[in-house]
């Protein structure tokens, strides 16, 4: 009897884990964006966060579902792109309106206008969304002609998670540019280190295709490169003027 109770016991702690990994996987990816979105909002600042971040994600959670026409995976990965999907657009719905309200005397940019060197820096959300749903068609259609494909299918799932796995080079690359990360939520690099490193841990065990642990491995070493910068230029400052003082400077000159 004893030993039933404790089967039982072990049973449903085997169970509740599985649900709070699920949960994990599912949720855990937008955790790291809740600090971030709130100084924004707090500052109406969004200099020291990098809107390709948010690029980056939808084109390779985009490319994820479409991946999964041509090779299953776990449903829990689906509903996790589903829902990135979904809080990168609120990123960029938020970040569009501050810089908007910032510049207010700035020329208007438009989707439309086809102009390369304002990509992915146009003046509103409604040309991002543009952008992104004619880049779903488009890869829609793709994927439908070439599905019978077994090296497009796996082409796709690759630039799928190597996409995702080139999520903080924007990031990285910005805090480059600012020699700083002031405006850049160091909350959010931390949980994208533990979250990244539990996901691919995730992979390994779950056995999911190879490109989904190889890509997860190079998303942490560029997490950690990214908490390097924080200490880099803590440690040795090489911009005298914040990011919130030149916003204000800005700001009060228009």
């Amino acid at each position: 009897m004893d030993d039933e109770a404790f089967d039982q016991i072990v049973s449903v702690f085997h169970h509740l884990v599985a649900w709070v990994a699920a949960g994990a996987m599912v949720f855990g990816g937008l955790v790291p964006y809740v600090p971030q979105y709130r100084d924004i909002r707090r500052t109406q600042n969004a200099e020291g966060f990098s809107t390709y971040v948010c690029l980056v994600l939808l084109v390779a959670n985009i490319l994820r579902i479409l991946f999964r026409f041509g090779r299953y995976f776990e449903t829990l990965l689906l509903w996790q792109s589903i829902i990135m999907i979904a809080t990168m657009l609120i990123m960029l719905n938020l970040c569009t309106n501050v810089r908007m309200a910032a510049e207010l005397n700035t020329k208007r940019r438009s989707f439309i206008d086809f102009d390369w060197s304002h990509f992915w820096l146009w003046s509103r959300f409604l040309d991002y969304m543009q952008c992104v749903l004619a880049f779903t068609l488009t890869a829609a259609y793709v994927t439908y002609l070439f599905l019978d494909s077994a090296l497009f299918v796996e082409t796709l799932g690759f630039l799928a998670v190597f996409t995702e796995a080139m999520l903080g080079t924007p990031q990285l690359y910005c805090n480059y540019q600012n020699k700083s990360t002031e405006g850049m939520s160091i909350k959010m690099v931390l949980m994208w280190t533990s979250g990244d490193t539990f996901k691919t841990g995730y992979f390994l065990l779950t056995q999911a295709p190879v490109q989904f642990w190889i890509c997860g491995l190079l998303q942490v070493l560029v997490d950690f490169t990214i908490l390097f910068q924080v200490y880099y230029y803590s440690r040795y400052p090489q911009k005298p003027v914040s990011h919130t003082a030149s916003h204000t400077t800005s700001a009060k000159a228009l």
